[in-house]
């Protein structure tokens, strides 16, 4: 038995351009996501600078846009000065946020170093727990000043003659958590976010700034949050922040796989938010929105080590099933659908600690099953999203009501004549007939169907077996008069990838 969904797509009908930096991550100073992760000096892959290869080109493949560093909790405490110079004189530092040992390795030349290979920006945050203004404009003034003043002359004797140039600058992280060193109120956060975004601006004019809002919708303080941040930043920001994770930790997979509806009206009541206070301002600016923390969170809360200060211990390092890559997979498809007013967006994170990528420390690296959904989005769903309009059958799950079984978007990529539709199929137990109108487009012809799907919901890759849940190329859709058909099996990721004939 199977059930029957569908969508039209016109190519008029065009909702935003993607801004790559939708497909963005995060690399934090927790658990092995730098040492052991990006960096191990000593693994066999590992390069003069101490990165492993076989990371870089694992994230090469995704092509990822934008990363964020140096956190999360971690930045709250974060002496800049700390992480740069000769690697013989860096301190070890009690870190706070994750009671380790910071050994300062690893600090902000190496990553942007890392981050270049990668083919990677950095968005930089800032410390404006501990820390404020000073810091940041003379953090901006190494980072991106050419040379002639005492920071960027201090980079130039470290061994970095050009500038790194960062544009995107996260003003502190989390600042309305209790759990957060520094932790404020919105109107304390609010002043300082703004008078450091005037003085980094003021280093550099060219830089945009992210302005926290609330760590996740379920704080109390959440929307008032928003509206007083912005009411006392909103000259001098270009983004709010959103920052969300989701869980099956009660075993409830249909209620799971419509955690992305909760997405949608996060990011629908933000972006509310934003312009109220436009209207109350009168401002003719629009205020955009950084998803700059987005996933699948197994094991939040139940992670800290019982032996502090130790050196890098795996923390967070989730194994993710096929389950969990179906929820990404929507929650891609929900950013791509908000693609007017969500311009960044950071899955945390990306290498070990709740991550698409894995590692042994001197030994192999493997893929999760979130790896793909990321990738796949990331290389095919660049271009212009497309206004869908879906017609399916509908279920009731404990927290949502009428979830569609089909989740769907189209991307229209104009410069290479191809159009990708990123589907999921959220039944559990029926294939679904899908069918695409695209006859706006006049013809046009199947290139690819890939496909993820497995028997086993709760199937995953491991270090054992890395290759247990893949994506295949066995999809059935086919083209013909300007209709695509295709088979979607029951619980199943998927990426119609067509070509524009005329």
């Amino acid at each position: 038995m199977t059930i029957k969904a569908s969508m039209i797509v016109d190519k008029d009908f065009q909702l935003a351009e993607v801004d790559p930096r939708l497909y963005g991550s995060f690399i934090e100073h927790l658990g092995r996501a730098v040492y052991g992760g990006i960096y191990e000096p000593g693994h066999p892959t590992a390069d003069q600078n101490g990165f492993r290869q076989d990371v870089l080109n694992a994230v090469k493949a995704l092509n990822v846009p934008i990363i964020r560093y140096p956190g999360g909790n971690f930045v709250s405490g974060y002496n800049w000065e700390d992480g740069v110079g000769p690697k013989s004189e860096r301190k070890q530092s009690l870190e706070l946020a994750w009671w380790t040992t910071e050994t300062n390795q690893m600090g902000t030349n190496e990553f942007a170093e890392w981050a270049k290979l990668a083919g990677s920006e950095v968005m930089m945050a800032v410390n404006l727990g501990t820390r404020g203004i000073d810091a940041a404009r003379n953090l901006v003034e190494y980072c991106n000043h050419p040379s002639g003043s005492y920071w960027s002359d201090l980079r130039i004797s470290h061994g970095v003659e050009a500038p790194h140039r960062f544009k995107t600058w996260c003003l502190g992280n989390e600042m309305d958590g209790p759990w957060q060193i520094g932790a404020k109120t919105a109107v304390e956060y609010g002043r300082l976010a703004n008078e450091t975004a005037k003085g980094m601006r003021w280093v550099d004019p060219s830089l945009e700034f992210v302005a926290c809002g609330s760590s996740g919708s379920d704080m109390s303080t959440f929307a008032e949050w928003e509206a007083t941040v912005l009411d006392l930043t909103y000259d001098n920001v270009d983004f709010l922040s959103l920052h969300t994770y989701y869980n099956n930790n009660v075993g409830d997979t249909a209620n799971f796989l419509a955690k992305s509806l909760d997405l949608d009206q996060f990011i629908d009541s933000v972006a509310a938010i934003c312009d109220y206070i436009k209207a109350k301002k009168k401002s003719k600016k629009k205020i955009y929105l950084s998803l700059d923390e987005w996933n699948v969170w197994k094991s939040q809360g139940s992670s800290r080590m019982e032996t502090h200060w130790q050196v890098a211990p795996p923390e967070f390092e989730d194994v993710y099933n096929m389950e969990d890559a179906l929820v990404v997979g929507c929650c891609l498809i929900s950013l791509l659908k908000h693609a007017d007013r969500v311009k960044m967006a950071c899955i945390a994170q990306l290498i070990n600690t709740i991550a698409p990528i894995s590692t042994e420390n001197g030994g192999p690296l493997w893929l999760q099953t979130t790896y793909y959904p990321y990738m796949h989005a990331s290389l095919y769903g660049r271009g212009t999203v497309l206004h869908p309009l879906i017609s399916s059958p509908k279920y009731d799950s404990k927290d949502f009501t009428d979830v569609p079984y089909l989740e769907a978007v189209s991307v229209y990529n104009e410069e290479l004549s191809e159009i990708t539709v990123f589907a999921v199929n959220r039944h559990l137990t029926e294939g679904m007939e899908f069918t695409v109108d695209l006859r706006s487009f006049g013809k046009t012809t199947v290139i690819q169907h890939t496909v993820m799907d497995h028997e086993d919901l709760q199937a995953a890759n491991t270090k054992a077996s890395p290759g247990n849940v893949l994506p295949h190329d066995r999809g059935t859709a086919s083209a013909e008069d300007g209709r695509i058909t295709a088979l979607l099996s029951k619980a199943s990721w998927n990426v119609i990838r067509l070509r524009v004939e005329n």
